[in-house]
């Protein structure tokens, strides 16, 4: 595509056209369009509509934010980060997962919501752990999000283009969905009533972690179902995102294939 960049860590795409073109390809892979400060006009109006109807970020920066980004290119002050791999519409996933409740109180999958994991690190440990245990789906936010990028596709050891990943403007809306469908949703919380080793994990399952410092935001805690604890019997207080994680994957993939059908 015309207005093209790589760098390590992402497609640079370069000027307002390529990048409403892009933005309106199914293909899902634009992280986020960074926008010149102050800048306005019909294509960029276009450019925010194209966004939000695709559930991109749009975040404005400075001039010399985009000439880093396009090296070089003439960005007309419009830049959008392009990931290697592409996320998935919320009906999408579902729908290829379990399509109806009967189907999802069937096959009991097995969910895992992110709620604004920041570090790409991070987010590929956990997709990486998600692969390794069975997950069938990943929902994260648009914002305040790690980036699908070389740094998170590179901490998951390539396993990131294994598994589905669905961006939804509003993960609260997203959990009610899940619950209609016939999911329940567990909530990863210190504070959390019930342990990890006596939670029910034999049923159709959302698994949800919150941020590396602040934890699950307080709409999304009040609308899981379980909140549950990892017991911690040293002096630490609570354990990286990533690792809580793969402790509760851990413990919904054992716990699951030990139950009978």
């Amino acid at each position: 595509m015309p207005g093209q960049t790589e760098t390590d860590a992402h497609t640079v795409i370069a000027g307002r056209k390529p990048v409403l073109e892009a933005l309106r390809l199914p293909d899902g892979q634009i992280e986020k369009v960074l926008l010149q400060s102050r800048t306005a006009g019909r294509a960029v109006e276009e450019i925010r509509a194209a966004a939000r109807s695709a559930g991109v970020q749009v975040q404005y920066v400075p001039a010399n934010r985009l000439d880093q980004e396009a090296r070089g290119a003439n960005h007309q002050g419009v830049v959008a980060l392009r990931t290697p791999i592409g996320y998935v519409g919320l009906e999408e996933l579902l729908g290829q997962i379990a399509p109806g409740p009967d189907e999802v109180r069937a096959k009991k999958p097995l969910l895992i919501m992110l709620d604004q994991i920041e570090d790409p690190h991070n987010f590929g440990a956990i997709l990486r752990s998600a692969v390794a245990f069975g997950v069938e789906g990943v929902l994260v936010p648009p914002h305040h999000m790690a980036p699908l990028n070389a740094a998170a596709i590179k901490a998951s050891a390539g396993t990131a283009a294994r598994i589905p990943i669905a961006r939804t403007g509003n993960l609260h809306d997203a959990i009610e969905q899940l619950k209609e469908r016939g999911y329940w949703v567990a909530g990863a919380a210190g504070e959390g009533t019930t342990s990890v080793r006596d939670m029910d994990w034999d049923r159709p399952l959302v698994i949800v972690i919150g941020s590396e410092g602040k934890g699950l935001r307080p709409r999304i805690r009040e609308a899981c179902d379980y909140l549950v604890s990892i017991p911690l019997p040293g002096p630490a207080e609570s354990l990286n995102a990533s690792v809580a994680a793969g402790i509760f994957l851990y413990a919904a993939a054992r716990l699951r294939a030990a139950s009978p059908e």
